[in-house]
């Protein structure tokens, strides 16, 4: 793996490992259990209870060493706020004791990421052998439900470096977050296989009956041939548990056996077991040992905004997979093989891009998202998401469809998961006249949001709609939700639409335009009319293939002159703006007098959080839309491309240090970024001028970057990339944690985009039809890698071949379009050796007929040279 961390280095690493929409748990970077966050929310700098991994040497009856399976723990040492904690602990006492940061422990610790896979090791020179540990979670593009399993897989790596035989004892110890009246573990042994069994400790209380919000089990297992544990470790008071779990585990020998009734309860801290694996190793020899944590905390309730009248209550998706935590363990070690081997093949794949390091660095971590807090998946699969997280909280609830217009991983990763998003959208926030709301209110079916329609997740989700028929070629989809679509576009000159977007039918919002920034913007501006316009020409080519070819063609004549007009009047020569005048109250009068005085500058007499004529990091954000869904031209090619020229030489700040920035603060220092407004030299700024305006927020960030290099400006793009992964660095913020309203951020998965920049890719599934128009490497040689809603692969291109390879799944190949100079050479095509016959057209290879690429086929093409 190429991203390895040291020292320092380690100090934010919170790497987690659980499936989508289960819940996780985080690795962190010198080895600890933190971030337990499988119990059905946030759960930021937690540890449950005793949690580790330790390991122990032994030779002819002695232990040579025993040590926790952690490295240093970083400073600060003062200690910090513990929820709920005792007397004697927090803030002023040190780190608290359940880190184990006081017990002997590594030395040298290295932590490699490539998500979705994490490695570490493990060197202490009193420690007489070597240890590795690989930690993952199935990521397998098109199988949600694999990589769903609320479970962290644990692989070890055992080595003895010393000339005689040792035994090493590898522990897993974990503690029961459960209530501590009516605790219940219980150990299950079930046979594998002729040759293995799988041994568990399952970690519960019947504290709660099956329905209540608390039930649910933790179990830790491994198939380990010759084990020990310990179901209970010793209850007592001060630390006497952790003493003789020391005491125990230092002995030689195996693990004792200890248990307490049901209805015995601890005197402080909650219980803790065991489960130790133990191995014999001659002189260089090396053993593999796994172990898994899963959970099962099936009742989902929504505590952050309570239904105020009906249920508010529903069943995790994976709880319909898998009964208990038992199940999910079991059915990780049965499907081990085919899981890692599955998610590793998709690493590969990813990471054998030709594209920049930091590239594969900002797309590959940032997928981390969907195994975090941020995502749930309700009872029947469907994908919800918060925001973000905060400590205990989702942020910003609702599957925020601003935000989430930009999260570009998950439509190509599992389209059918994205395609869900939408289902819940059109049926569940669409009120009668079109308008929709941007949040959806759970559990589902209640009474939807009231607040009003946001102008960019509005026809954000025309786009999305029409991107997801692309990727998946599904008709019967998109007819099933054509008539939202529809009356979602409509809305903007509906008779009841509060806000006055387009009443004259222009093709250009005006009126009151709220947006992803929190607030409204008066008056057109390229930004959210770029929505529009992007929504009314996906609208149109929807409506033509439905045949309703009116509603097409009034979509298209607005179109037309609504970009015209866009064009026109709001260009000033170097890049978009808003027009407006600040000084005229008139504007926000239409809108009530709460408007007014909301909006209203007294004291200055000029409207409040407006663009005016500044350089807007969105201004130009519809035609990376509109690049990234094959729509085509949205604003004029040469504007867009003067536009983001002008973006980066306003916006981007190699360093912070002599800004001033009034908002959150996500840049510091020397650290650069692309901020979010700015008004150049000349032009007038608002005294008090659009939300946000001096922050770096990556998602946007990404936005911007990867525009850039769509149109040519490669080097501007990709300085912003390293921008952004300079400041996720493992010592300053966490590499899989990119932050914007608290930690796991969706936004920052439109980093995924950057590979459609790089590889040009197009698709069109409705036509069989994909493209690829690289940036080439000095050499000529590219490779990258793409997935659509039945296949994903690579496409690679070198002096004399190009190769589409189809790794998972199926391809149904109609049409491939190439670069030109590659369709002009090709002097043969071939389907796992047998030639193709085929026609030319412009830049397009048709095929006769379809032609299925199936699991490990390829299409390759011979050039001339």
């Amino acid at each position: 793996m190429e991203n390895v961390y040291k020292g320092a280095e380690t100090r934010e690493i919170r790497f987690p490992l659980g499936g989508i929409g289960s819940g996780s748990i985080g690795l962190s970077g010198n080895g600890r259990l933190v971030d337990w966050e499988i119990f059905n929310r946030p759960n930021k700098r937690s540890f449950n209870g005793f949690s580790h991994f330790a390991v122990k040497a032994e030779h002819a009856g002695q232990v040579l060493d025993a040590r926790v399976l952690n490295g240093d723990m970083q400073a600060p040492y003062v200690g910090e706020h513990i929820r709920g904690g005792p007397l004697h602990s927090g803030y002023g006492f040190g780190p608290e004791s359940q880190t184990m940061a006081g017990m002997p422990h590594f030395q040298e610790v290295e932590f490699r990421g490539e998500f979705p896979l994490a490695g570490m090791s493990f060197k202490e020179s009193a420690f007489p052998g070597n240890v590795q540990l690989l930690a993952f979670n199935p990521f397998i593009p098109l199988q949600e439900d694999d990589s769903s399993i609320p479970a962290a897989f644990f692989e070890w790596e055992l080595e003895n470096t010393e000339q005689v035989p040792i035994t090493y004892t590898l522990c897993l110890s974990a503690g029961n977050s459960l209530p501590t009246e009516k605790v219940v573990y219980q150990y299950s042994e079930i046979p594998e296989g002729q040759e293995r069994s799988l041994h568990m400790i399952k970690l519960g209380s019947n504290q709660y009956d099956s329905e209540h919000p608390q039930f649910g089990d933790i179990t830790i297992a491994t198939d380990a041939a010759d084990i020990s544990y310990q179901e209970y470790w010793y209850r007592g008071g001060w630390c006497d548990n952790l003493e003789m779990f020391w005491h125990d585990f230092t002995q030689p020998g195996r693990m004792k056996n200890r248990q307490y009734r049901e209805d015995e309860t601890p005197m402080y801290r909650k219980d803790t077991a065991s489960l130790a694996a133990h191995a014999e190793l001659k002189p260089g020899e090396k053993t593999k040992i796994r172990f898994t944590i899963s959970w099962n905390f099936p009742n989902m309730n929504n505590y952050w905004n309570p239904n105020p009248t009906g249920h508010n209550t529903w069943k995790n998706y994976y709880a319909t997979l898998f009964e208990d935590s038992r199940a999910s363990a079991k059915y990780a070690f049965t499907h081990w093989e085919r899981l890692y081997g599955d998610t590793l093949k998709f690493k590969e794949a990813l990471f054998s891009s030709t594209v920049p390091p930091v590239v594969k660095d900002a797309v590959s971590a940032n997928l981390s998202v969907l195994k975090t807090a941020t995502s749930l998946r309700l009872t029947d699969g469907s994908f919800y998401g918060f925001e973000g997280c905060i400590d205990d909280t989702g942020c910003c609830e609702g599957s925020c469809t601003h935000v989430w217009n930009y999260a570009y991983a998950m439509p190509f990763l599992f389209p059918s998961l994205e395609r869900s998003m939408r289902n819940l959208d059109f049926q569940y926030n669409k009120r009668e006249d079109g308008r929709m709301s941007f949040r959806l209110m759970l559990p589902v079916g209640r009474e939807r949001n009231n607040y009003r329609a946001c102008a960019d997740g509005q026809f954000g989700g025309v786009i999305k709609a029409y991107r997801d028929w692309k990727i998946s070629g599904n008709t019967d989809w998109l007819r099933s939700v054509w008539p939202a679509v529809k009356q979602s576009i409509e809305y903007a000159w509906a008779d009841s639409n509060e806000d006055k977007w387009d009443p004259d039918r222009k093709g250009v919002l005006e009126g009151r335009q709220h947006h992803t920034l929190d607030m409204e913007l008066y008056g057109p501006n390229s930004w959210l009319s770029g929505f529009y316009l992007a929504a009314l020409k996906a609208g149109a080519e929807m409506a033509s293939f439905l045949g309703e070819h009116a509603a097409s063609d009034d979509y298209n004549r607005l179109f037309e002159m609504g970009k015209a007009w866009v064009d026109e009047h709001l260009f000033n020569g170097e890049y978009y703006v808003q027009q407006i005048d600040l000084s005229d109250k008139s504007v926000l009068e239409p809108f009530g007098e709460a408007t007014v005085n909301h909006y209203w500058n007294k004291e200055l007499g000029e409207i409040k959080y407006q663009i005016a004529e500044g350089c807007a990091i969105d201004q130009v954000v519809a035609q990376w839309h509109a690049n990234l869904c094959g729509l085509g031209e949205v604003l004029d090619k040469e504007q867009t491309r003067s536009a983001l020229k002008s973006l980066y030489r306003h916006n981007f700040k190699s360093s912070m240090r002599h800004e001033a920035n009034t908002w959150r603060l996500f840049t510091l220092n020397d650290e650069g970024g692309l901020v979010i407004c700015t008004w150049p030299s000349g032009v007038s700024r608002p005294a008090i001028p659009l939300t946000y305006n001096t922050e770096t927020m990556t998602g946007f960030e990404y936005q911007a970057a990867s525009h850039m290099i769509q149109e040519g400006l490669i080097e501007e793009g990709l300085s912003i990339v390293e921008a952004i992964r300079d400041r996720y660095d493992g010592e300053k913020r966490n590499p899989w944690n990119e932050i914007e309203c608290g930690s796991n951020y969706a936004r920052s998965m439109a980093s995924y985009s950057l590979l459609q920049a790089f590889s040009g890719f197009e698709y069109n599934m409705v036509e069989g039809m994909i493209g690829f128009s690289p940036v080439q490497s000095s050499d000529g040689t590219f490779r990258v890698f793409w997935s659509l809603d039945m296949g994903w692969g690579t496409f690679e291109t070198s002096p004399g071949h190009a190769r589409l390879h189809v790794l998972h799944g199926k391809l149904d190949l109609k049409v491939l379009k190439l670069p030109k100079e590659q369709i002009e050479a090709i002097r043969s095509i071939r389907l796992d050796g047998v030639d193709l016959a085929y026609r030319i057209d412009g830049n397009e290879i048709h095929f006769a007929g379809s032609n299925l690429i199936d699991t490990n086929s390829s299409l390759a093409i011979e050039l001339r040279s």
